[in-house]
């Protein structure tokens, strides 16, 4: 044999070996990933032992169409008493809560976020105090609780009414052109309006010169993919997703928003640049939120980095406008499809203001009946529906029932709210469930959380 084929067999021989090794070795990842995912599973229906559920797929979890979800929730808050194991798929779960005293030991805890349900967001809003844990998390709260001292969100009540006015202005004009008008989008520029002047300092009225209506779409986008992710068990590999349309389009409308973010904390620098802002700032005897962030010092005495800065901007940008405009929109529907009450809110509102006053922080207090309407159309339509957290320690709850330290828990405060154990007769739109002499459990209406957090 020449020596050109014996290399040539010594090659293929050396080749073959190591697609041998490969395999070998791809095998093993995949018998390790497969006792991974077992074991896993078996913790996990121990875990939730006490907890009974709907039949799920041992692979595919609970299988629920999209546009029957709400009407899937429901019916497990009437079977399952206080709590059900949602199976997202194969080992991936968490016990569903739906009860106030199960909301109340939990909340009442400091288990961290969980990890594997917020990663989604983390690329968006960064790790501001919407995701951090633990002692960053506390240096975060308390650093940032002077922004929002009465006397700060007093005045704030004037810059509030200025925004809605500007909104309405709009709302007569299109009126005359339709009969009927897609409120969101407004709503939002209007709540984006009014967070940009209380909280960042910024003088102009965007919903006149509409720039920002990329960033709200690019929020509106941002919403819809994570849920969209949070659903499709292919998509929650990070390398997997960014090669997806949807990832692609998702990272697209992050660049958007952290664009939008950047461009209002580059502004106030340099605004602060000038001698005469920065003494003004000085001189106040509280700051404004993106001034304590500017200005503020870690207990080691260094600022926030432009990272941690970036991150809390986008949070409370983002937490600053979006559920609360979701929010208004739904007590807007609520209130036009109960003319009724509309009707009511109307002649006390108009009593209180007959004269041509503004609405102060005087008289939000004397809207009586107006505030129970809104908090019963926040009850049927929760701004947040639920939050989740990972367990740092076993728990037991009141009825005796306990989860070890690991198991996520999801508050589900749609379904809390929802839960005719809780509230008779839940699907029923009724103010008077909040009349100033009613009784109720003091976790049975949490439209935006509770706890520490």
């Amino acid at each position: 044999m020449s020596d050109s084929a014996l290399s040539h067999t010594r090659l293929l021989g050396s080749l073959f070996g190591l697609l041998q090794v490969a395999s070998l070795l791809s095998l093993l990842l995949l018998l390790f990933k497969a006792l991974q995912f077992y074991l896993q599973r078996q913790w996990l229906l121990k875990a939730f032992q006490q907890f009974p559920s709907p039949p799920s797929h041992w692979f595919f979890g609970h299988k629920v169409k999209n546009d029957q979800e709400l009407q899937e929730i429901l019916s497990r808050v009437e079977k399952f008493p206080s709590a059900c194991p949602l199976w997202l798929w194969g080992s991936k779960a968490r016990l569903v809560v739906y009860d106030p005293d199960y909301m109340k030991v939990i909340l009442g805890r400091s288990d961290p976020k969980a990890h594997g349900t917020y990663k989604f967001v983390a690329p968006w809003i960064g790790y501001g105090l919407l995701l951090l844990n633990g002692q960053t998390w506390f240096q975060h709260r308390r650093m940032l609780t002077p922004a929002f001292h009465y006397d700060i969100l007093k005045p704030y009540v004037g810059i509030m009414v200025d925004s809605i006015q500007v909104m309405l202005d709009q709302w007569e004009k299109l009126s005359i052109q339709d009969n009927s008008l897609e409120i969101f989008e407004h709503i939002s520029l209007m709540t984006l309006d009014t967070i940009m002047k209380c909280a960042f300092g910024q003088q102009e009225c965007i919903q006149v010169n509409r720039k920002s209506k990329a960033y709200i779409q690019a929020i509106r986008d941002l919403n819809n993919l994570v849920f969209a992710r949070m659903r499709n068990v292919f998509h929650q590999n990070d390398v997997i997703y960014s090669l997806t349309s949807n990832g692609r389009t998702y990272h697209h409308a992050c660049q958007l928003a952290h664009e939008h973010t950047d461009k209002v904390i580059n502004q106030r620098k340099a605004q602060l640049q000038d001698e005469g802002e920065l003494e003004k700032v000085k001189m106040k005897r509280r700051l404004d939120f993106l001034d304590i962030l500017l200005f503020a010092k870690m207990e080691d005495g260094s600022s926030l980095s432009d990272k941690d800065l970036r991150a809390e901007v986008d949070t409370f940008m983002f937490e600053g406008h979006d559920t609360t405009a979701s929010g208004i929109s739904w007590i807007l529907y609520t209130l036009a499809t109960h003319p009724e009450h509309q009707q009511k809110c109307r002649e006390e509102v108009q009593s209180l203001l007959g004269n041509g006053a503004s609405v102060t922080w005087e008289i939000l207090d004397k809207m009586a009946y107006t505030t129970m309407c809104v908090k019963e159309a926040l009850r049927l339509y929760t701004p947040v529906p639920l939050v989740s957290r990972e367990l740092s320690k076993p728990v037991t709850f009141p009825d005796g029932r306990s989860l070890p330290k690991g198991v996520i828990v999801t508050l589900s405060f749609y379904s809390l709210h929802h839960n005719p154990k809780v509230w008779p007769n839940p699907e029923v739109f009724d103010p008077f469930r909040f009349a100033p002499d009613s009784s109720r459990h003091s976790h049975s209406f949490l439209p935006f959380s509770g706890g520490s957090r």
